[in-house]
Parts: structure tokens; sequence; C-alpha cells
């Protein structure tokens, strides 16, 4: 489908604008890139937009977790633009051996071309938080990983194991992941522990 005729008011950069456009359509496609997990209720499989939207609320009303000090309209930011590469990457769930060895490359260049659809000034920024949240190197990526991992351990429990089950994911594997919750939230590290615990009593992990 071609492009709308553009209609610009006057005193507007029409470059600048043109370019902005572009990149909201094409982060469009982020509302048809399927997750592994389902929704909590069961009913279907999560989307990426709806998966970045709901991390952005949590962080909000998860706050008072987060380390003193902690950014967190900063750590919004960084949920709202981790996963617009995985438009072009797709979605790499965090278990499979085999697509993880490539998803630093893929997801590389990705970024590439998606982030530099915006202006050159919005591109530094919007690609310099993507590279901020998978460098986890500040409390505000750490804490808004936190968010991420937690988020489908959830979805998981009120699924009656969910992908844990369907993909005969080990306790220990799932344990992996609790780690990185704490390295940005001691809080939440303690409560996704706490999670895991009842999920192995519920049966939601392979024996194997």
């Amino acid at each position: 489908m071609t492009e709308p005729a553009p209609v610009y008011a006057s005193g507007v950069d029409h470059e600048r604008l043109t370019a902005q456009l572009r990149f909201i359509l094409e982060v469009d496609k982020l509302k048809r890139i399927l997750r592994r997990n389902l929704l909590v209720d069961g009913s279907r499989r999560e989307n990426d937009a709806e998966h970045s939207w709901h991390l952005a609320l949590t962080a909000r009303v998860f706050a008072e977790y987060a380390p003193q000090g902690t950014d967190i309209e900063h750590v919004v930011e960084l949920l709202l633009v981790h996963d617009i590469v995985e438009i072009d990457a797709g979605d790499t769930f965090v278990y499979d051996t085999r697509m993880s060895a490539s998803q630093a490359e893929r997801e590389r260049v990705a970024a590439d071309r998606i982030f530099a659809l915006l202006p050159k000034d919005q591109a530094t920024y919007a690609r310099g938080l993507w590279e901020e949240f998978e460098a986890r190197l500040t409390p505000e990526a750490r804490f808004a990983k936190a968010i991420d991992r937690l988020a489908p351990m959830l979805a998981n429990w009120h699924t009656d194991g969910g992908t844990w089950v369907q993909y005969g994911v080990t306790k220990d594997q799932v344990l992996e992941k609790v780690r990185i919750i704490a390295e940005g939230s001691e809080a939440l590290g303690s409560y996704a522990t706490a999670l895991i615990e009842d999920a192995d009593r519920r049966g939601y992990f392979s024996r194997k």
C-alpha cells in the first residue's frame, strides 16, 4: 500500500515529521509479533506490543521495589523500546538455546534498520535506550530487565505452567532467570523465588 499524501501545517519540518511517521507506522508491526507465553486468562498468545505496554505500566506500579534513586520514567522508556527489534528479529524464546545463539546478531541488524528510520537525534537516543537495556549496566536497565523476566513467570503460573509445561522447562532453568530479577530488585527476586517454589510443588517443571 502506498503512503498517504502528506498534509503538513505551516512551520513544520516536513522531512523530520515524515521520518517520524515512517517510524511510528513501522513499529505498528510489533502488534503482530507473537510471544510464546499465553495471556493470564489462557485465551491466546501475547503479542510484543501488549507485552511492552504491560511492562511499562508494571514499572510504574512496582516503582517502590526499585533500588533507591532509580529513575522510573527512564525505566518506562527502556521498556517501551526494548522489543522493537523483534519486528525483524522475531521473538526468541528464552529457553531456546539454538535460537539464542544468533539472537544478539539478529537483533543488532534489526536495530540498525529500525531505529535509523527516525530523525538522527531521535534515532541515536532510541538506539541508546535499547543498548542500555541489553547491557544491564544501570539500575534502570536492571530493574527493567527484572520486570521483563518476571512477567512471563506470572503468566506461566496463572496458566498451570504455561510454556514451562509445554516445552519441558526445568526448575533450574527458571531459577537462572530469577537471578536476573534479583539483580534488579531484591523484593521482586524474593517474590519470584517463592513463586518458582510453589510452581515446583504444583508439578509445573520437567524432572529431566
